[in-house]
């Protein structure tokens, strides 16, 4: 079997939350799905976007990406990729996969 490693490659990402929405709204162009773009929302405790927001705090972003629409939740952080796609990446994977890089 043939190994593989990763090209190094430099990506864009902020942390979803409450405090760094204004940021998120700027980087990922937050609208309405209709126009092709993220929209926010509230999460339940499974990660399932809520259409009312009732009963939850916790924030999510759906996220149209190139396998289909997925929900980022409060915590995650949300990458633009090579080719300016968006998707969400837990804390943790983002941590051993990823490091800031210093300008």
């Amino acid at each position: 079997m043939a190994k593989y490693r990763k090209k190094p490659v430099v990506i864009s990402a902020v942390r979803l939350g409450w405090d760094t929405w204004s940021e998120m709204c700027e980087f990922a162009g937050v609208g309405k799905l209709s126009d092709g773009k993220p929209e926010g929302c509230y999460v339940d405790e499974q990660n399932q976007s809520l259409l009312d927001g009732q009963g939850s705090e916790r924030m999510g972003l759906r996220i149209p990406t190139l396998e289909g629409l997925m929900v980022g939740v409060e915590g995650d952080m949300i990458i633009r990729g090579v080719k300016g796609e968006l998707y969400p990446c837990k804390p943790d994977i983002f941590a051993a996969i990823y490091e800031l890089v210093e300008d």
